[in-house]
């Protein structure tokens, strides 16, 4: 449920990482490009994740026995608000929000900017909760019980990403989530065919 293609920072094209998808057996994919104030990715704005959404119907033709979705990875800004309109995320089949930016903030500050983004109600999922590369960047400080709290609340899916820089959330907090009855999703974070397999 979490997939970049060429569109943005992506190494494949959309055509590439379904037929690839489809060879390791998945059953179906959501494209989740960047959206546009990840402008360093090329992120799409509203214009063109519309036009991405046409070119999924048509790759969706060609392909059979998958099912190519239509997503973004929508970035939540410093104030918990969205960079795509509502009217264009009503449009997507699945909708992932995450923090790319603003890490300093406090606890409070990003927890409340985390959950204020889950209650928009287009939103499905939030990818890797935590913004952790191993070895890179220390997790941003965010109340994680307030954050499973809330997914069980507004039924937002939390992402077990499984991208080995990643692997956020952690365990502790999936056993939290699990035991919470919160919904997951483990994803590969793909940018290219060959992190399909990330998923295993």
């Amino acid at each position: 449920l979490q997939i970049q293609t060429d569109w943005t920072d992506g190494k494949d094209s959309i055509e590439a990482m379904a037929k690839e998808a489809k060879k390791q057996g998945l059953e179906y994919i959501v494209i989740t490009d960047h959206t546009r104030d990840l402008a360093m990715t090329g992120g799409m704005d509203e214009k063109k994740l519309l036009s991405q959404m046409q070119e999924i119907d048509k790759v969706g033709k060609k392909i059979s026995g998958i099912t190519i979705l239509k997503g973004a990875e929508v970035n939540i800004r410093k104030d918990g608000s969205l960079d795509i309109a509502d009217e264009v995320l009503s449009k997507l089949d699945v909708v992932g929000v995450s923090v790319h930016s603003n890490f300093k903030m406090s606890t409070y500050d990003m927890t409340a900017r985390i959950i204020r983004a889950m209650r928009n109600p287009h939103v499905d999922i939030l990818f890797h909760p935590t913004g952790r590369l191993i070895q890179k960047r220390e997790a941003y400080e965010v109340d994680m019980d307030a954050i499973i709290a809330e997914a069980k609340k507004t039924g937002t899916v939390l992402e077990i990403n499984a991208f080995p820089e990643r692997l956020d959330i952690k365990d502790s907090d999936i056993k939290k989530a699990v035991e919470a009855g919160c919904l997951m999703a483990i994803d590969s974070d793909a940018h290219a065919e060959e992190h399909i397999g990330y998923l295993k």
